[in-house]
């Protein structure tokens, strides 16, 4: 196995007055060429994880290798500028006073005038914004900053670059255009990225793996399909996406569950043993509308919200326990629903995974026996 891009142990940063603790016992590998986005909340610690690996920051105590060498530790420490890393930062930070192609060519040391300006004009040429080499940040579009911000980060060919919320200052249909194009250039790079995102849609659409920070803490390194399907706290299941959270027993040695609404079978069980007393979160994709004969749930239609590609939908179901459970799940939209409508549904264990009980890093109390089981 190859040595990881850039490797943080057990990394831990602190400010004061406080002192506040920022990052307690980080350890992340990010892999050669893959894209790697650093998700979760408003001062969960993101942003300051993406600082340290920069070297704006200085940790605590752990260590941070950058292409198999080490760059922040015991002893030692490297400058920003030596680290081989470009920063494309979330308000862009282009100079005004420069035009495009001096922007770009800016960070090019080593080079000669002539030099730099050939890798400048090649880097914008290869981001369709060749035209713009004269122009200045103020004439061009956000899309077209963004671009150049990228353009600037690139161009020293650097080991990695690293992306703080890159997308956020966009509107929402120019920001999907953007995201793609930036995705798909970092792609045909073969560039190791590693972003800080807040947006759950931006992490599961462009990163090849995810790792949902919460206090200071990584929840779940995983897949974007693992870290939807399969989350395994409460904090996870909750921050990315829609879920309902059931109360449960494990039982017996073959994947199922008992819930309020009967035994869940074929759930991610995440190594609980027999008896334990867990959660399942549902995604509302985990709930399949069928016929009354082959549902495990019926349940009555509260409320519905058309989405396009589906239909969501708030339905009572009742549980073992007496009263009604509120759950969010997803219809196909071919289809007209109707509140008071009666449905059956089948349960998708591939949206159902068994969650801790409990996260040390989150304060989250469990709704009663009988409240609402949906959590937004």
């Amino acid at each position: 196995m190859t040595t990881p891009v850039i490797q943080l142990d057990g990394v831990g940063k602190s400010y004061r007055p406080g002192p506040v603790r920022a990052l307690a016992d980080v350890s992340l590998d990010v892999r050669e060429g893959e894209i790697l986005t650093l998700l979760g909340p408003s001062g969960c610690g993101k942003t300051t994880t993406l600082r340290l690996i920069a070297g704006f920051e200085v940790p605590d105590r752990g260590r941070i290798a950058i292409g198999g060498r080490d760059v922040a530790g015991v002893g030692r420490w490297v400058p920003p500028e030596k680290r081989g890393v470009g920063m494309v930062f979330q308000d862009y930070a282009l100079f005004p006073h420069l035009t495009v192609g001096e922007n770009v060519t800016f960070g090019l040391d080593g080079m000669g005038k002539a030099d730099r300006a050939v890798r400048a004009r090649e880097i914008l040429g290869s981001l369709d914004l060749a035209a713009c080499y004269n122009r200045y940040p103020h004439e061009l579009s956000g899309g077209q900053q963004q671009r150049v911000s990228l353009a600037r980060a690139l161009a020293p060919e650097p080991v990695v670059v690293l992306m703080d919320e890159p997308f956020s200052n966009l509107d929402a249909h120019l920001r999907n255009q953007i995201r793609d194009e930036v995705v798909s250039i970092l792609r045909q790079a073969g560039v190791t990225c590693v972003l800080v995102s807040h947006d759950q849609r931006d992490a599961l659409a462009i990163s090849d793996r995810v790792a949902v920070m919460n206090r200071g803490r990584v929840e779940q390194v995983g897949t974007p399909r693992a870290i939807y399907r399969h989350p395994e706290s409460v904090f996870v299941a909750t921050f990315v996406g829609r879920t309902n959270l059931l109360r449960g027993v494990v039982q017996g040695e073959h994947g199922c569950v008992l819930t309020d609404f009967g035994s869940f079978c074929r759930v991610d069980r995440l190594g609980f043993a027999s008896g334990s007393d867990v959660m399942v979160a549902v995604r509302p994709d985990g709930f399949e509308p069928c016929g009354e004969s082959e549902g495990v749930l019926r349940g009555r239609v509260l409320s519905t919200t058309y989405a396009g590609a589906r239909v969501e939908a708030e339905v009572a179901i009742p549980s073992d326990h007496g009263g009604d459970r509120h759950l969010v799940v997803h219809l196909p939209p071919s289809r007209h629903y109707e509140a008071g409508q009666e449905l059956s549904f089948r349960l998708v264990p591939e949206f159902a995974s068994v969650v801790r009980n409990a996260c040390t890093t989150l304060d989250f109390s469990l709704p009663p026996a009988a409240g609402p089981a949906t959590v937004p």
